[in-house]
């Protein structure tokens, strides 16, 4: 598949419905944009927004908007996010997006945001009051051509500590360190010039894609290959309310992760051969676990050997989804208002 970099996927074909919402709409500067996709998560989805306005509250000066894009859900989403929009001390932009899947959710995220930096945050997530501050301290830098995501804590001690990253120090991705995980969607930025760089997000993956999983870690591969970093912070933290407490639902989770995994070596085994490699320490540690050695994540009692099926059934579902020629390509819409939107951030 080849990633048309575009201004922000003005020309994405998308089924959306923005309601731009908000008494304070007018502002002209917007620093940020947080970008949050949800589907039939309204309650969490109060309690997430409900964070980032108090993380606004708290660094006033940098300029924030809210974009919510709302995947299909069934449970009333849309009428409150309107009732939030109105009450809401930061811009809410609320957008419909259709076609199922969380990679068409943050495309659609992206054509509308605004902001000079972007900043993905799940639905099931609380920002830290203090993640504003942290998050203008590492951009004032000028670095900006680079992904970088925070640190992501868990947000109930009853949920089993998974999709959690707690590293104490900063560090960037090198071929050595599996990219999945290393940033992770929930907590992952970057300026918007990036994002027009890499272009949009792979929709045969993501959660709701055939794929399931691994949108995020493609997007990091593809910085990567144009050579951009990707940088670890130990702060800029999110606590996660992922709600998973049953050994079940993290297995069932394992194996889409590794899924979305193989068919990322497949989809990259010309430009980056250097994920093989992980699939190859894989394999390895599964038969190492036959002699005794130790498994995956022993808290857990996760196995290498879902990983090494999934990984292989992964790369062939994107072999079939190649052949199929999925997504079939569309002929492309322009979207009058997102492109109003990156004309706006493009003259500040």
């Amino acid at each position: 598949m080849t990633d048309r970099p575009h201004p922000l996927l003005r020309d994405h074909q998308f089924a959306s419905a923005p309601v731009p919402t908000s008494p304070r709409s007018e502002r002209p500067s917007l620093e940020v944009s947080f970008i949050v996709c949800t589907r039939d998560r309204a309650a969490v989805l109060e309690a997430c927004i409900a964070s980032i306005q108090a993380a606004c509250r708290v660094h006033a000066t940098f300029a924030a908007e809210l974009v919510v894009v709302d995947n299909g859900s069934r449970d009333g989403t849309s009428k409150r996010l309107a009732a939030i929009a109105e009450t809401s001390d930061i811009p809410v932009t609320a957008v419909s997006e259709t076609r199922p899947g969380l990679a068409a959710a943050r495309n659609a995220g992206l054509a509308r945001a605004r902001g000079r930096v972007l900043v993905f945050v799940d639905d099931d997530c609380k920002l830290d009051r203090d993640y504003l501050r942290d998050l203008e301290r590492h951009y004032r830098s000028g670095e900006k051509w680079l992904i970088r995501g925070g640190r992501v804590e868990l947000g109930d001690a009853r949920d089993l500590p998974f999709t959690i990253k707690l590293y104490e120090a900063s560090e960037r991705l090198t071929p050595a360190v599996h990219p999945g995980g290393f940033v992770l969607g929930c907590n992952m930025t970057m300026h918007r010039d990036v994002a027009a760089r890499i272009g949009s997000f792979d929709e045969r993956f993501g959660a709701g894609g055939p794929l399931r999983s691994a949108e995020d870690t493609d997007y990091l591969v593809r910085a990567m290959l144009l050579g951009m970093p990707v940088e670890y912070v130990p702060d800029m933290t999110v606590l996660h309310h992922h709600g998973r407490r049953d050994r079940k639902s993290i297995d069932r989770l394992h194996r889409d992760y590794s899924l979305g995994n193989g068919a990322l070596c497949l989809k990259h085994v010309r430009h980056a051969p250097w994920l093989l490699r992980h699939v190859y320490w894989s394999a390895r540690a599964a038969f190492r676990e036959l002699a005794g050695r130790p498994r995956f994540d022993r808290d857990l009692d996760l196995s290498h050997w879902p990983i090494v099926v999934m990984n292989l059934a992964g790369a062939a579902r994107f072999a079939l989804l190649v052949m199929m020629g999925w997504p079939k390509r569309l002929p492309l819409r322009h979207d009058r208002q997102a492109s109003e939107a990156n004309a706006e951030a493009r003259a500040r």
